[in-house]
Formats: C-alpha cells, structure tokens, sequence
C-alpha cells in the first residue's frame, strides 16, 4: 500500500486473529487502502490452515501466522505461543474477527483485545448467536463490539448495532445482513478507540 493509503505516523497497530472467511478483516483493510483510518493491520494470526482471511492478508503482503490447538500439549501452552507470537508484531490492541477460539490469561494479560458477536449481547452468546436468535423469535437482533475478558462473550460493551428480522429470514439472509452492520461498527470503534486512546 502506498501513497494516501498508508497509515500516518502513530496509527493503531492491530493484530488481527481470524478462523474464516476474514471478511470483518477486509473491512479493515479497505478502511486503509481509502485513505485516512488510523489504523493499520500488522500481523494476521489464524487458528487453522487454509483460512480466507491468511490469504486475504498475504495477498496484501501483510505478515501471517498459524497457531493450531492441536499443535500443543495443552490450551495452555496454546495461549502461551499464541501471546508470543502477537508480541513479536507489537500491537497496540488484538482484534478477534471471526475468531472461533476462546482466548487465555496469556493473551489476555498481554494486550487488550476486542471482539464482534453476531447479537446484542448479553442476549444470545457463544458461536451460534444468529441462528439462536432466529429460533428465539426475536424481532430485533443486530451485532455487537465488545473488550474480550475470560468468559464467552460477557467483557465490556463498546458498541451496537441492531438489525430487523424480517418475516422469511433464513439463518443465511438474516446473517449477511448483521455482517454488513457488524463490518461497519468494527471500524468505526477501531477509528474512535484509535483517537482516544484512554483504554490503554
């Protein structure tokens, strides 16, 4: 990335952790390639092989890493590689986007950590928020930011955003539709939390 794409001097590192497609990640990288975020990518980790957002990542020549729970003895020394490899790209704040890992007291103690869930927490937590929410008959459902503490999704809200179920949603159509909000949200909060920085 060059010219009016680049980060300016003092931008927010962020590290970036993914299991999937990497489509919140590539919200963030549009941000920075349309000039002005005062952010940038820094390291991109995933938690398998083969992931879209690594390769959404490489392909811009952004440095990747893959720490897999079955590489290790236990979670523990999981978590313990995983904070080592984060602190090797010094960033200011980790952002899990699509990351499917529940994260330790090492990773946890070594930098601050933000998370997007697919709901408007603390209604329906954990990997299968949409499709709770579908089931539940709610009318409203949406996306929400939150900081990551060492439970599933109950750390600190920083934002939300709501999302109409409308009457025939699949888990399919409903779920694009939080994305698109959720994808919004996440840079938007990045860009404020990178202009106020009394969180650090």
């Amino acid at each position: 990335m060059t010219g009016s794409s680049e980060p300016g001097p003092g931008a927010l590192r962020l590290a970036v952790l993914v299991s999937g497609s990497g489509t919140n990640l590539q919200a963030l990288l549009d941000a920075v390639d349309a000039g002005g975020a005062p952010f940038e990518v820094v390291v991109v980790g995933a938690d398998r092989d083969g992931t879209g957002g690594a390769e959404r990542a490489a392909a811009r020549g952004v440095p990747t890493f893959v720490c897999r729970v079955p590489d290790f003895d236990s979670r523990a020394d999981w978590d313990a590689a995983l904070a080592r490899l984060l602190a090797e790209h010094t960033p200011d704040l980790v952002v899990s986007a699509g990351f499917m890992k529940v994260l330790g007291p090492e990773v946890l103690a070594g930098v601050r950590v933000v998370n997007t869930h697919p709901a408007l927490l603390p209604s329906f937590p954990g990997a299968h928020g949409v499709r709770d929410a579908l089931a539940h008959g709610v009318r409203v459902t949406g996306c929400t930011c939150h900081w990551v503490d060492d439970g599933v999704d109950t750390g600190p809200i920083i934002d939300q955003r709501a999302v109409r179920v409308e009457d025939g949603d699949t888990l399919e159509s409903l779920h694009e539709r939080i994305k698109v909000e959720e994808r919004r949200m996440l840079v938007e909060v990045l860009t404020h939390l990178a202009a106020d920085r009394s969180w650090r």
